[in-house]
């Protein structure tokens, strides 16, 4: 979500003649607005239907003269265009007595019994299956997808903007939205022609991308998939229709009669298919429903063509319209297939209808259908593909043979524009400042700076910490990365570093090697599970907003070297080994241990050697990339499994300590449908030996005002310690469920969160005897029973920021515990 702001800022900041243009409002005789009037461009199939405010534009590149709006129980009313562009027009519709007389015209609430179009809807549901490419046990066709990016509402006082001084250029063409009626500048276009496979046998798809081309970043896969990624596929026909992370009530839905008023309002020949037209608006408020109309077809009942444009209400962010249209054709007179599909957002800062945004528009076309073409299982495993430069420098021979729709003239423009632009020096700064917003890095030749948001931290062991890193970077292809830092504590007066190196041996298995060594200063325990990154620092290292002072922070050194690979897709295995040492940061806090039964001698310094085995699963992951390191295009939106195995060793570099270590975790994302998003994550482990404090199992606690996923809010660093533990975390996000339905609420577009956390854990008798620390010289498990707490969030406050509220559920009468608190975060979501 971050990546795509900051992709819409910079077209934000940073062309075709239609020949006819009109717009207008359509009233009744008693000047009300006529909503879900049919308006079309006489001897086309150009056409849309009013808005809630009787409001239309119509676009085409031919000269038409001749407007027809009508609607049930009104007389059709044909308007002469004397002109090829006219705007405002005003359009009264008679009613019609007679047509009033053999028809029902609903309004408002329509019934939910003895309603024809309902009666419509249920024999769509009997025979969703029996239409496309469900029929057939196996499917291929051809698919060619075109996404542009427009600045919207352009003036004068755009055009005159500053940012834009050295790039006016790029104003000379300006044109008209077919569907919103706003001035846009074609600024972004990305083509890809794709051949797509399917079984129904095996229930599998695979596609492979036969070409691809764009505007200016030709060469920048992340950037290409995460934006075709915000159009996910949908299919009409399931219940919820999903897209930039919101489940919408799909107009064909089992659930639809509850969320919509449907109206049957005409019926007439498509082609040689005799259809009906079904009307459907939300019955409520704010919720993530469409407005729009169909046409079904009378004997196979499958759709011919659908309208849907986003409820103006609906709780979704940075988004003001979305507009849907998808046309089937019959196949052997029988079977409807998908042949164009159309999706128009304008994505925007602000949702007034004046504010300025960016249109995104995907067009995607279906071709060269062939079915029963029988491929054995194996053909359709996605594995790792070896980079295919090719496919993104295609031909202009490629394009013109391949492409199912002809550019116009805007969008030929754009592929000039962008080539002059990355001339420009004002948009190669307002590039570099997107890249760092987007990437964390700032970008050199060869290399780049950063993460840039840790160049600064405090804690209170080392005061103000400054930090400067780095990583070569040729492109994110690359299978070789080395990376490092330098940090300097100014209350503690000491330097830190860290370095890495990875390189991707094979690329079909992604078998890498990676090692690096960092010596930092660290907060154990913020974590039940190990990370495997070498140079990854906890926010609880170094957060300036805190609950009191935290001086329990140790210095370690870790020396870390792996070997890992992927058998199949989204399956790693990994074998790797580290050896650490630990030691308090801070004069005022000890991890001590003592060596002797007698406990007359101690060590303040633990080293440690260990070897492990990790086993990670990610079924439904997307990534993009082809080198060492990937991008995820769909963050904590799939399930995530691992279980790791280690055996700390002594001996070895001093090595102190033989132990046995299990540890199990599992997350899982869920999308209920209309109610929003429950996410459950399940922690289990187990140390098999004697340990001292800096290698148990610390139960992480929260001790600043931030809310981090998998801590409990209301634990200090080290309240609660085991070596055996089973952790729960429950999260629900109503995504505004509830709070649409309340006034005064409503229009906040608040989101209700609710949050449970429990854990229970153990500390044997050994692993006490065996702790020296002065500051934590009584060890506590949640052993007698499972510690648990609370919470209530809201969500989407100013569209960025999320406020929670926690309360403990027991073990209340701990000296200094907190009972109650408060946390937040930031963050862009849809």
């Amino acid at each position: 979500m971050k990546k795509f702001l900051v992709f819409f800022t910079l077209l934000f900041s940073v062309v075709s003649f239609a020949q006819t243009k009109v717009s207008g409002r359509v009233f009744d005789e008693d000047g009300e607005p006529v909503p879900y009037a049919n308006v079309i461009l006489v001897d086309s199939n150009i056409g849309t239907i009013t808005n809630e405010n009787g409001k239309f534009y119509l676009e085409s590149d031919k000269k038409y003269s001749l407007l027809r709006v009508s609607f049930v129980g009104f007389k059709t009313q044909d308007i002469k265009l004397i002109k090829s562009s006219i705007y405002n027009l005003e359009i009264t519709l008679p009613s019609d007595s007679e047509a009033l007389q053999e028809v029902i015209v609903y309004s408002g609430k329509t019934s939910k019994k003895n309603n024809p179009a309902i009666d419509i809807l249920r024999k769509i549901w009997e025979n969703k299956r029996q239409n496309g490419v469900k029929q057939f046990d196996y499917y291929e066709y051809d698919k060619y997808e075109k996404l542009e990016f427009d600045i919207n509402t352009i003036d004068s006082s755009l055009i005159n903007s500053k940012i834009f001084k050295g790039m006016e250029f790029i104003f000379d063409q300006v044109d008209t939205n077919a569907v919103t009626g706003k001035t846009y500048l074609p600024i972004f276009l990305n083509e890809a022609l794709s051949e797509v496979y399917g079984s129904n046998v095996y229930n599998k798809k695979k596609e492979v991308l036969k070409g691809n081309k764009n505007s200016g970043f030709s060469d920048n896969q992340s950037l290409i998939q995460y934006i075709k990624d915000l159009y996910n596929d949908y299919d009409i026909y399931n219940n919820y229709i999903k897209f930039f992370d919101k489940s919408f009530v799909s107009p064909l839905s089992r659930t639809g009669i509850d969320n919509y008023n449907y109206v049957l309002s005409d019926s007439a020949y498509i082609g040689d298919k005799y259809c009906y037209k079904i009307v459907y608006y939300p019955r409520r408020k704010g919720e993530l429903t469409f407005k729009g109309d169909f046409w079904v077809n009378d004997t196979t009942w499958a759709i011919k063509e659908i309208n849907m444009t986003m409820n103006k209400g609906a709780n979704i962010n940075w988004v003001k319209e979305v507009y849907i249209e998808q046309e089937f054709d019959v196949l052997n007179d029988s079977i409807f297939l998908i042949t164009r599909d159309h999706f128009m957002t304008d994505f925007t800062f602000r949702k007034k209808e004046e504010s300025r945004g960016v249109y995104g528009k995907r067009t995607t076309l279906y071709d060269h259908y062939k079915f029963d073409v029988d491929r054995p299982k194996e053909f359709y495993k996605n594995q790792s593909e070896i980079y295919n430069d090719s496919v993104y420098f295609r031909e202009d021979e490629f394009w013109d043979k391949n492409r199912m729709e002809s550019l116009n003239k805007d969008e030929r423009q754009v592929y000039k524009m962008l080539d002059t632009l990355k001339t420009v020096d004002a948009f190669k700064r307002i590039y570099s400042i997107g890249t760092v917003l987007a990437t964390n890095y700032w970008e050199f030749d060869g290399w780049d700076y950063g993460p840039v948001f840790s160049t600064f931290g405090f804690n209170d062991v080392e005061g103000v910490r400054l930090r400067a890193g780095g990583r070569t970077y040729q492109s994110q292809n690359d299978r070789f990365r080395l990376q490092g830092f330098l940090a300097y504590g100014f209350k503690d007066d000491k330097f830190k570093y860290g370095a890495s190196a990875k390189y991707l041996i094979d690329i079909p298995t992604r078998l890498t090697i990676e090692g690096g060594n960092r010596r930092d200063v660290e907060q154990l325990g913020a974590s039940l599970t190990n990370t495997s990154d070498v140079l990854g620092r906890s926010l609880a290292s170094s957060s300036v907003l805190t609950v009191g002072s935290n001086s329990s922070l140790t210095n370690i050194n870790l020396t870390s070297l792996a070997l890992s690979f992927e058998p199949f897709e989204n399956f790693k295995v990994r074998f790797g080994s580290t050896y650490r040492t630990l030691e308090s940061a801070s004069k005022d806090f000890s991890i001590a241990y003592y060596e002797d039964e007698a406990q007359t001698e101690i060590s303040k310094v633990t080293k440690q050697t260990e070897f492990s085995t990790l086993i990670k699963y990610t079924p439904g992951r997307k990534t993009t990339g082809y080198g060492v390191e990937q991008f995820v295009l769909n963050d904590e939106d799939y399930a995530e499994l691992f279980l790791n195995f280690s055996h700390g060793m002594s001996g070895p570099f001093g090595s102190d300590f033989d132990y046995d270590k299990v540890q199990f975790f599992y997350r899982q994302p869920i999308q209920v449908g209309g109610f929003g998003k429950f996410t459950s994550t399940f922690e289990a482990g187990k140390t098999y030996g004697e340990v001292p404090l800096g290698l148990l199992d610390v139960v992480p606690g929260n001790q600043t005002l931030f809310s981090i996923l998998g801590t409990f809010p209301l634990l200090d660093y080290y309240e609660f310690v085991t070596d055996s533990y089973v952790s729960l975390h429950m999260e629900h996000n109503f995504n505004g469920r509830l709070f649409s339905r309340i006034p005064g609420l409503r229009d906040l577009d608040l989101r209700e969160i609710i949050s449970f956390r429990a854990v229970y854990g153990e500390l044997s008798d050994e692993n006490k005897a065996l702790n020296a620390s002065f500051t934590n010289p009584v060890l506590v498990a949640p052993d007698r029973k499972p510690y648990w707490s609370y919470s209530f969030g809201v969500g989407n406050i100013f569209r960025i920021f999320r406020l929670d509220f926690h309360f403990r559920g027991n073990y209340r009468s701990l000296p200094d515990v907190r009972n109650f608190g408060m946390t937040g975060g930031f963050g862009f979501y849809f």
